[in-house]
């Protein structure tokens, strides 16, 4: 489920990687591309690139794949000529959401989603309304088994996070984005390995759904997350425990 918890957004994507692997490579490898050819293809010269890469980790995607799609962006092939768009938007029952996309075609891609958002209960928000219900964070999530939870909160303290949270689950890390990749770093260096690690929008406040909507809401994510062109929705939807 595409909610705010952080534990379920783990879940969830490691579930889809195994229904949906093949589409799921298919956006990653569309994404290495769009970064290499803008920013060259060594990750250490190119932020947009090492986090698709870390994204690329955590799906378990073949070396091969992404080294040819590296070879693609930077003139191995053709990637056409994508922009990056970010449409903000709320679905049934209130939820907000935040959508990231990037497309060779803008016209194709706004008539899609709008599509898809007046069949399913959504609409675009007016600019603004939705950006400002959450906040821009980095957000690294590591699994209890395996981490010493005095050492990691240590470690990422030192390395500049600004918030350490120990959960039933595991540890959540937050920090500025200008910091969090100083701040993982600094774990892997001591051989703690996140879930996930990523920069993100994190809700400043939450919508709690029932089950019927959280369907209904859930139905909506999961049409979206399928469209070719975008990479990643965030919302403020509180799904019931076990969604």
């Amino acid at each position: 489920m595409a909610g705010h918890s952080k534990w379920a957004k783990v879940k969830h994507f490691k579930g889809a990687i195994d229904a949906k692997r093949g589409k799921i490579f298919a956006k990653l490898a569309k994404e290495i591309s769009i970064a290499a050819k803008i920013g060259g293809g060594d990750p250490d010269m190119n932020p947009r690139l090492r986090m698709v890469l870390l994204k690329c980790r955590s799906a378990n995607m073949p070396n091969d794949n992404i080294e040819r799609a590296i070879k693609k962006g930077t003139g191995g092939g053709e990637t056409g000529n994508f922009e990056d768009l970010t449409y903000e938007v709320y679905g049934p029952h209130g939820v907000a959401m935040l959508m990231e996309l990037s497309t060779d075609n803008r016209n194709r891609t706004a008539a899609e989603i709008r599509s898809l958002l007046t069949k399913n209960g959504g609409t675009i928000a007016t600019a603004g309304s939705v950006t400002r219900l959450f906040q821009r964070k980095g957000q690294i999530i590591i699994p209890r088994e395996g981490a010493n939870e005095d050492q990691v909160m240590e470690v990422a303290l030192e390395a500049g996070a600004e918030d350490f949270k120990a959960e039933a689950e595991g540890y959540e890390i937050l920090t500025d984005p200008a910091h969090f990749e100083a701040v993982h770093k600094q774990l892997e260096a001591k051989g703690i390995k996140p879930a996930s690690a990523e920069i993100t929008y994190l809700p400043a406040v939450t919508v709690p759904l029932a089950d019927s909507a959280a369907a209904a809401v859930s139905k909506l994510i999961d049409l979206l997350e399928d469209h070719e062109d975008v990479k990643e929705i965030y919302s403020n939807a509180e799904f019931p425990h076990g969604a």
